[in-house]
């Protein structure tokens, strides 16, 4: 009778999986029915036929179903432009989307920017001078589109087209010539308002021009850029003598590099409803970037204060910085104690023990000997912090968004780090000797570049420098921030003064020797621990591999350790020429070519155009969401607090406060408790987004901690947290 019911029981439950995978199966079909009937999408010409050397509209058609849309080429607060990738026949070539006026949607607090009904979205297609008469031209085109309504569901198709190839006289007009004459006039043209001038005014911006024509009874202003306007702000037009105002609601803080209002102009509806409509490009002539917003850590002021965020904006406000000296004493002093407490930094220490073994070898030198390798170590710091500072100076002038530790947002950095690591751990495993010009050991230039002397210490500086850079110590991330605000002089003073903390405790350990004698006298016991040393080595290999996975893939991790292969190869020839054996020069040299080249596939970048963006390292289930401009606008227009932890896999401090503070059970029972959305903005791999944001408070590196209060105001918290430190903070908002 058991059997009997177990077996009435397996059926049952057969039955019931096949069920729940049946009704599964009809509800994917009838979502992609639905999909179907909320846009139908048709691939069309505006001629019958092309001709050589000619130039033929063609268009991507979109019939959206009752109260849907899709979204326009800057989509507002939120969604995706409709994208279009092109299929061709050599020597065809199709241009971008040309969009025609869109329409202001709202929903709720925000406001997008898209089109419902039907809409034509033009696109240029040039025809090769060698297209063949009488043959056809096979075009092909998958479209992708967000379509929405109170959800949004992605969608997209393959669509194709063939028109005949003929001469110029004998192409007409296709059936769909009415419409492409009606899409184009509804695409703005680039022009130059008569007197023009966009100025700022607090919160508003004001753009003002004289009407050539006849004064406009209704203007509307689309942005082309996004977090420049409040897309849902209303816009007040009035008209003074033929002087045209529209007043615009700005987004706070500005983008720094908002200098320019860029968008589109739409007047009485726009050409189809007998007004027009241009596309412009206005300067402003008072930049909202040049505003000093208030510190972030203080009360908000307020309604109506200068310096509040403006209501449901969600934008944080950044610290005031003023150029006066005590903030540029403020500003050195924490870059000096940044600096020295660089040297406790797990990414920074392994190096420097190399030294400190390098110290207690060299101790019963002179004094000048030893005075000499500190003076060394200090300018190799010095002088690889001036430099990378220079360069970042010099790329942000040149509008690169990017920030301190930048140089670990390439994986092909990382792999070089990576090779050289260890390279470093086999030489203190003693498979070869490490000199500069190692494949050359032999030679007069290398046996003169002695790797233990002053020329060792600058280099082992150097080194230590390029490791510690993406490591952001505390006192240290304001007085970089503060730094990069100012001018160059300043900006590499500052600079200067990090890279001097971090040399200055190596640096008094040989300007009074005395203190040597308190370490160990030297013995077998340091052949042991220089190679234990190696180890370290082998273990910020494995922390690089882990952060390489992170911005690429698996397959990059492969070629890399490929790349180790050869290296290892290399390192063991090396160090058989170095003791006699010459014949395995052309091994080393070999090896050395085999992995430099294995590496060579990293130095193409890690994204693409239309890539999503990398994910939240270690997100806690669906705690942590990616963090984004609209996101974080979105949650506190609902009044809520909201914390973003700015992150990057490659730095160390992140990570320990990641695994020490904000993933304990206690700091993450206080979030749920004050109803704290949390987010988590990734700058493992370059983003301009994050990049911007953390210039917004004067930052140019992570870890940046920002709780939102209920009010919306901005709260920095320390670079090193703590439970407690976290705990106060939430018990404040």
């Amino acid at each position: 009778m058991t059997s009997v019911l177990r077996v009435r029981a397996w059926v049952l439950t057969g039955l019931l999986c096949f069920a729940l995978a049946l009704a599964a199966t009809c509800r994917a079909a009838e979502s992609s029915d639905i999909q179907g009937e909320l846009v139908r999408a048709q691939l069309l010409a505006e001629q019958d036929a092309v001709s050589p050397g000619a130039k033929v509209t063609l268009g991507l058609h979109l019939h959206h179903a009752p109260h849907w849309h899709t979204y326009w080429a800057m989509p507002g607060d939120a969604g995706l432009p409709t994208r279009l990738r092109w299929e061709l026949e050599p020597g065809y070539s199709a241009g971008p989307i040309r969009w025609p006026v869109p329409t202001r949607l709202e929903v709720g607090e925000l406001a997008n920017y898209g089109y419902e009904g039907d809409v034509l979205l033009p696109v240029s297609l040039q025809v090769p001078e060698g297209a063949r008469i009488g043959s056809t031209a096979r075009i092909g085109a998958h479209a992708d589109w967000l379509v929405c309504s109170d959800v949004c569901i992605p969608g997209g198709a393959d669509l194709t087209l063939a028109l005949p190839v003929r001469a110029a006289d004998q192409v007409h007009p296709s059936a769909a010539a009415g419409a492409f004459a009606q899409a184009l006039r509804e695409v703005p043209v680039p022009t130059a308002l008569q007197d023009a001038r966009a100025v700022v005014e607090g919160t508003q911006l004001r753009l003002e021009f004289s009407a050539a024509k006849a004064v406009p009874r209704s203007l509307e202003f689309f942005s082309l850029e996004p977090d420049r306007i409040v897309t849902a702000a209303k816009q007040i037009l009035s008209v003074h003598a033929k002087r045209v105002r529209l007043q615009l609601q700005a987004q706070t803080p500005a983008q720094t590099d908002f200098t320019a209002l860029r968008g589109v102009l739409v007047a009485d509806g726009g050409p189809s409803r007998g007004g027009w409509a241009a596309q412009i490009d206005v300067a402003l002539a008072s930049p909202l970037a040049a505003e000093s917003p208030r510190p972030p850590s203080v009360a908000a002021e307020p309604a109506g204060m200068p310096g509040r965020a403006a209501s449901g904006s969600g934008e944080s406000q950044a610290p005031a910085l003023f150029s006066s000296p005590i903030a540029l004493f403020v500003a050195l002093a924490g870059a000096f104690v940044g600096g020295v407490i660089l040297n406790l930094m797990p990414c920074v220490f392994p190096v420097l023990s190399l030294k400190l073994i390098g110290l207690v070898k060299h101790r019963d030198e002179p004094p000048a000997a030893l005075r000499a390798h500190g003076v060394a170590f200090a300018l190799g710091v010095v002088l690889s912090f001036l430099a990378l500072a220079a360069l970042l100076l010099a790329l942000r002038a040149g509008g690169a968004q990017i920030g301190w530790g930048f140089q670990l947002q390439s994986p092909l950095f990382i792999a070089f780090l990576i090779g050289l690591f260890f390279l470093i751990g086999l030489n203190l495993l003693g498979a070869f000797a490490f000199t500069f010009g190692a494949g050359l050991a032999n030679s007069r230039a290398a046996q003169s570049f002695d790797g233990e002397g002053p020329r060792g210490s600058f280099a082992t500086g150097v080194l230590a420098a390029v490791v510690a850079s993406p490591c952001t110590a505390p006192f240290m991330g304001a007085a970089l921030g503060f730094a990069l605000t100012q001018s160059a002089a300043i900006a590499l003073s500052v600079f200067a003064l990090l890279g001097l903390g971090m040399a200055t405790p190596y640096l008094l350990l040989t300007l009074v020797p005395a203190w040597l004698e308190r370490l160990p006298r030297a013995g077998p016991w340091m052949e042991r621990l220089r190679q234990a040393m190696a180890y370290p080595m082998f273990l910020t290999c494995v922390w690089l591999f882990w952060v390489l996975g992170q911005q690429r893939d698996v397959d990059a991790v492969a070629w890399v350790l490929i790349a180790l292969v050869g290296w290892g190869l290399f390192a063991w020839s090396v160090g058989l020429v170095q003791r006699g054996a010459r014949a395995f020069r052309w091994v080393a040299g070999a090896a050395a070519l085999a992995a430099a080249l294995t590496m060579v596939p990293l130095a193409r970048s890690g994204s693409h155009e239309g890539a999503s963006p990398p994910q939240a390292l270690d997100a806690v289930g669906e705690d942590w969401a990616a963090w984004s401009p609209q996101q974080q606008r979105a949650a506190l227009a609902q009044g809520v607090p909201v914390f973003v932890d700015f992150t990057a896999a490659w730095c160390i401090t992140c990570q320990a406060n990641k695994r020490l503070v904000l993933h304990d059970a206690q700091v993450q029972e206080a979030f749920r408790r004050h109803g704290v959305v949390l987010m988590r903005a990734d700058w493992t791999r370059r983003d301009e987004a994050i990049a911007r944001e953390l210039e917004r408070f004067a930052r140019s590196g992570v870890p940046l901690y920002v709780l939102y209060d209920r009010k919306g105001a901005p709260h920095l918290l320390p670079e090193i947290l703590s439970k407690s430190i976290v705990l106060q903070e939430l018990a404040g908002i």
